[in-house]
C-alpha cells in the first residue's frame, strides 16, 4: 500500500549510533551553567536550588534519551491521548490544584508537585504536528478546517488562563500560532486574527486581574511605582548594567548577593549570569540557545515524515519562544510574565518537560527515515 512503511526496525545500537550526541553534549552545558547561576543565587551554597537542579536534570537527561529511543510512531499514534490526559490535569488543577503566591497552577503528588501548564507546551505541539499531518493543502484553505486545531489551542489557553498564569497562556497561544504557519496556514488569516486580537483589547484590559493590569503599566512606565509593582524590572536593569562586558565575577553580583535582584533563581536567573559574567557571558549563552534551536530546525527540515517535521520545529519554535519571553521580560521589552529560563532558571516541571521535548526531537532524528502514512489506520 503505497505510504506504507516496509523497511526494518533499527536495533539498539543503530538507535544509539543514529542519536544526534552533538545535540545531546549541547544540553548538559546548559545545566551546568544552570547549576552554577543557582549556586550563586544561594549566596555561594548548593542548597536549596542548586542540588535540587542537578538531581532533577539528572533524572530528566535519563527520561530525554528514553524517549529518544522510542520509536516516533508510537508518539504519532498516541499524541491525542497524551494531550487529552493533559487537558483533564489542567482541570483537576481548577479543582484541586494547590496555591502559591495568588496562583494555582500545581497538583501535590505527594514527592512532588506537577505543573500541568508546562506539559501542555509540549503535548499541543505533538496533538497539533498530528492533526496536520493528515491535512491536506486543499483542507488548510478552507477557514471550517481550522476550527478544530484552534480549539486545541484555545482550550488548554483559557483552562491556563483560569490558573491564572497569563505568561503560559501566551505561550500556548504563540506556539500554536506558530505550528498553524508551519502546517501552511495563509498569512493573512495570521494578519486578520491580529486585527481581531487588536480591536478586542479594551475587553481583554477589562478583563484582567488587577495584578496584571500592574504589570502592563510598569512595562510602560517603571518608574510609576519603583518600590512595587517597577521594582523587579529596574532592579534587573541595574543589575544587566553593572554587569558591564566582563561582569563582576563570580558570587561577585551586588544586585544579586545584596539581595535586591528579586527571584533571581526562577525569572530573573538570566540578569545574575549576566551581572556576574557580563555581556560577553550572556553572549556566549544566547549562542549555545541559538545553536539548540538551530540544530532543532535543523532535525526538522531532513525529516521525512510531515509528522516528524512539524514536532521538531514545534519543540524548536517551542524552545526559542521560552528564552525569548525570558530575556525580553528581564530587560523591559515586554512586561514581566513569569517564563523561566530553560535549562537554568529553578523548576521541576519546567526542566523535565523542555527534556521531555528534546527527546521528542531526537526520536524523530532517530527514526528520520521512518515515512509515516497519512491516516493511523495505514500504519
Amino acid at each position: 500500500m503505497q505510504g506504507r512503511l516496509r523497511s526494518r526496525e533499527l536495533t539498539f545500537e543503530e538507535k544509539l549510533r543514529a542519536l544526534h550526541w552533538p545535540f545531546i553534549l549541547l544540553v548538559p552545558m546548559l545545566a551546568v551553567i544552570g547549576y552554577a547561576v543557582l549556586y550563586s543565587a544561594a549566596g555561594g551554597s548548593h542548597e536549596p536550588w542548586a542540588w535540587r537542579h542537578a538531581v532533577r536534570f539528572t533524572a530528566g537527561f535519563v527520561v530525554m534519551l528514553t524517549i529518544a529511543l522510542v520509536d516516533v510512531r508510537f508518539w504519532f499514534r498516541w499524541a491525542y491521548v497524551i494531550f487529552v490526559a493533559t487537558l483533564v490535569l489542567l482541570v483537576a488543577v481548577d479543582i484541586v490544584g494547590s496555591f502559591s503566591k495568588g496562583a494555582q497552577r500545581w497538583l501535590n503528588l505527594g514527592l512532588f508537585q506537577l505543573q500541568p501548564s508546562e506539559l501542555a507546551k509540549v503535548t499541543l505541539v505533538m496533538a497539533l504536528a498530528r492533526f496536520l499531518h493528515a491535512a491536506r493543502l486543499e483542507d488548510i484553505v478552507r477557514p471550517v478546517y481550522l476550527l478544530v486545531p484552534l480549539a486545541m489551542i484555545g482550550l488548554p489557553a483559557v483552562l491556563v488562563l483560569l490558573q491564572p498564569d497569563l505568561g503560559t497562556a501566551v505561550m500556548l497561544i504563540a506556539v500554536g500560532g506558530g505550528m498553524l504557519f508551519l502546517g501552511g496556514v495563509r498569512w493573512w488569516k495570521f494578519v486578520l486574527a491580529g486585527a481581531l486580537v487588536a480591536a478586542s483589547l479594551p475587553l481583554l484590559w477589562a478583563n484582567l486581574r488587577d495584578y496584571q493590569r500592574q504589570r502592563v503599566l510598569t512595562f510602560l512606565d517603571p518608574e510609576r511605582d519603583p518600590l512595587g509593582a517597577g521594582y523587579h524590572i529596574i532592579q534587573s536593569k541595574i543589575a544587566l548594567g553593572s554587569g558591564g562586558l566582563f561582569g563582576r565575577g563570580f558570587l561577585n553580583g551586588s544586585q544579586s548577593q545584596l539581595d535586591f535582584l528579586p527571584e533571581k533563581q526562577t525569572d530573573f536567573a538570566f540578569t545574575l549570569l549576566a551581572e556576574e559574567s557580563g555581556f560577553v557571558g550572556a553572549a556566549l549563552v544566547l549562542i549555545l540557545y541559538f545553536v539548540v534551536v538551530f540544530l532543532a530546525f535543523f532535525v526538522g527540515m531532513r525529516a521525512q515524515s510531515h509528522f516528524g517535521r512539524l514536532l521538531a520545529l514545534g519543540v524548536g519554535l517551542n524552545f526559542s519562544l521560552y528564552v525569548f519571553i525570558n530575556v525580553a521580560m528581564i530587560t523591559g521589552l515586554i512586561p514581566v510574565v513569569g517564563v523561566p529560563l530553560p535549562l537554568i532558571s529553578y523548576g521541576g516541571t519546567a526542566m523535565m518537560t523542555t527534556l521531555m521535548s528534546f527527546g521528542l526531537l531526537l526520536s524523530v532524528d532517530v527514526h528520520r527515515q521512518v515515512r509515516i502514512p497519512r491516516y493511523p489506520s495505514e500504519l
